[in-house]
């Protein structure tokens, strides 16, 4: 029985447990391609025998930068790794000045790169990275290597020993990935994790996924280059599910009916998207149908699991998911049964609703640091509650410091920050990680995430504000599409917000409201500020007097990665959205 301390040892398992015919898919030319188990071991040892005969040594550096999910990803990482060298993923969408730090940084030998739109990044500095030998890219790039010379080169099978001696020389303590976190501030931090970091972190979250082993489809979209998805990548193999790559996030509606999976992951701005298309279809009904899409919403919205909420609402429930509840799941491809979510808080009314659809999403909670997971939610065993972030994982310690931060340890926390000891030192002290989260335990063991500790800060009248509460309050209204709480030494909390423009305008359309041709118009538009602070104005009655969103500035355009407001994982950069906000600023605090 192949027995997993290391990385490598997945596929193996994989191919000894359940043998898929489809282990990996990913469309090409409008086909799926299929690889097997099989065929995934037998790929992976040719891309090891390769990279040994260019002269890859044991803690030499690979970079991979793709932009989307894909198999050839999944060979060359345990191909990598086999080696005993480390692979790097990178974001495809930071810049040309983070590629070239971190393939610096890193002292990247080889990169490997999805397509073009990478490889002009890469191109276009690569005289800058000295140890940098050379690029291979997936899709077919005139001047570019393109990776299937490996799989070539490696098809002699003479030196496989040397292969299996390289294999049998790395322990579960060595180091595997070094991933550098896409940063709300400075540099990128270059985390390192090793085999038993992950390895152990997929062994102990298996159990909360509740699997059919061997016969479920997984649909895989989430960048890979960051731990939370490919760390579920390694559970999948661990459980035998079928992994088909989605093509793009603008075409995961059509993936999803294509390959029905069963379960997803995903990140919370994506399922208040999804959410927001189904709302904006009900209201487009009339009549009787139109009623009972909002009375199921609104019982959804009240969903309690365990059958908390009694006979009556149980029975109500099972109409509203015949009728109404049942239409979302099909929307989905009709075979999802879970969700899971991370990265950043999942507001609870989205919990709620999408649980009474039958398409539960159990959020859970950690950091690159914890390879990722230090906790999640489990429907099974009275293990799933509303607001939180589940209980924490088995070999996984969490105690609660002083100030509130919760501070992690176990198995799962990083070997440190390449090169960088002092950042170390700050994270790590007396072997618990720092988390920089706040946070509680409840009497039931739940873990809840208040905020983040270096986002907290107090106003001119010494009370503290939490943002994040207040602006995932906030991004349940509709007109809301981002919100960034601001007020550090003011007088008065006050925010930037980016409205929704798209569902704007199909509000002003019903109320006949002329707005502008453009976002700058619709932000400035009488209206719509008039509506969103009517918004505002009811969601501050949840908050103290102090925390309340005194006043606000609607930005004129879309938050997004490339624009810089946006990390890729979505967060905001708040001292950056700060400057490109500069004047709204001193619009609201009146400063000259």
């Amino acid at each position: 029985m192949v027995s997993i301390t290391r990385l490598f040892d997945f596929p193996y398992y994989q191919q000894e447990t359940y043998a898929l015919p489809v282990a990996l898919a990913t469309k090409k030319n409008g086909v799926w391609e299929k690889t097997s188990s099989q065929e995934y071991i037998a790929k992976a040892n040719a891309v090891s025998r390769a990279l040994l005969r260019i002269g890859v040594q044991k803690d030499d550096k690979i970079a991979l930068i793709t932009s989307n999910n894909r198999t050839e990803w999944n060979i060359m990482d345990i191909g990598i790794l086999q080696t005993g060298a480390q692979n790097v993923p990178i974001y495809p969408t930071i810049s040309e000045e983070d590629y070239e730090y971190i393939l610096n940084h890193s002292g990247s030998i080889y990169c490997f790169v999805s397509d073009d739109e990478v490889y002009q990044k890469v191109k276009a500095i690569q005289a800058n990275v000295p140890t940098l030998k050379e690029v291979y890219s997936f899709n077919e790039i005139p001047g570019c290597k393109h990776w299937s010379e490996l799989l070539t080169l490696g098809a002699d099978e003479s030196n496989q020993n040397e292969v299996e001696a390289r294999k049998d020389s790395i322990q579960t303590d060595d180091l595997a990935t070094i991933i550098y976190t896409s940063g709300t501030t400075g540099r990128p931090k270059g985390v390192m994790l090793s085999h038993k970091n992950i390895v152990s972190n997929v062994l102990d979250s298996a159990p909360r996924i509740p699997f059919d082993p061997g016969k479920s489809t997984a649909l895989s979209f989430l960048p890979i280059c960051h731990i939370f998805e490919r760390m579920i990548l390694y559970i999948y193999q661990y459980y035998g599910v079928s992994v088909y790559f989605g093509e793009s996030i603008d075409k995961i509606s059509d993936n999803l009916k294509e390959v029905r999976p069963t379960v997803i992951t995903a990140v919370p701005r994506l399922l208040e998207k999804v959410y927001d298309k189904i709302y904006a279809k009900g209201a487009e009904l009339t009549g009787i149908k139109k009623k009972l899409f909002f009375w199921a919403i609104d019982l959804g919205l009240r969903y309690e699991p365990y059958g908390a909420n009694g006979a009556w609402y149980e029975f109500q429930l099972k109409i509203a998911r015949k009728l109404i509840f049942s239409k979302w799941k099909e929307g989905l491809g009709g075979n999802l049964d879970l969700m899971v979510s991370g990265s950043a808080a999942l507001q609870p009314r989205l919990t709620r609703v999408f649980a009474a659809a039958e398409i539960p999403v159990m959020e859970g909670y950690g950091l690159s640091e914890t390879s990722p997971v230090i906790a999640v939610n489990d429907q099974r065993n009275r293990g799933f509650k509303i607001g939180t972030v589940g209980k924490v994982i088995r070999n996984v310690e969490v105690k609660i410091a002083q100030d509130g931060e919760i501070l992690c340890k176990g198995p799962n926390v990083m070997l440190g920050y390449f090169k960088d000891p002092e950042k170390t030192a700050e994270a790590l002290i007396d072997g618990y990680f720092h988390t920089g989260d706040i946070g509680e335990i409840d009497s039931e063991g739940f873990l809840k995430i208040t905020d983040r500790k270096k986002e907290m800060f107090k106003t001119s009248g010494g009370k503290y504000i939490a943002p994040q509460l207040i602006e995932n309050a906030m991004k349940q209204s509709r007109f809301i599409e981002q919100i960034m709480v601001i007020g550090e030494g003011e007088k008065m909390p006050a925010a930037f917000i980016q409205p929704n423009f798209e569902f704007v305008k199909e509000w002003a359309k019903i109320h006949k409201i002329t707005l502008g041709n453009t976002d700058s118009a619709i932000s400035e538009n009488k209206d719509v500020i008039k509506r969103i602070d009517e918004e505002i104005e009811g969601i501050n009655k949840k908050f103290g007097h102090w925390e309340q969103i005194k006043r606000f500035e609607l930005t004129p355009d879309v938050w997004s990665i490339d624009g810089g407001q946006l990390t890729p994982t979505l967060k905001l950069k708040r001292k950056i959205i700060k400057e490109i906000y500069k004047d709204l600023y001193f619009k609201i605090y009146d400063h000259n």
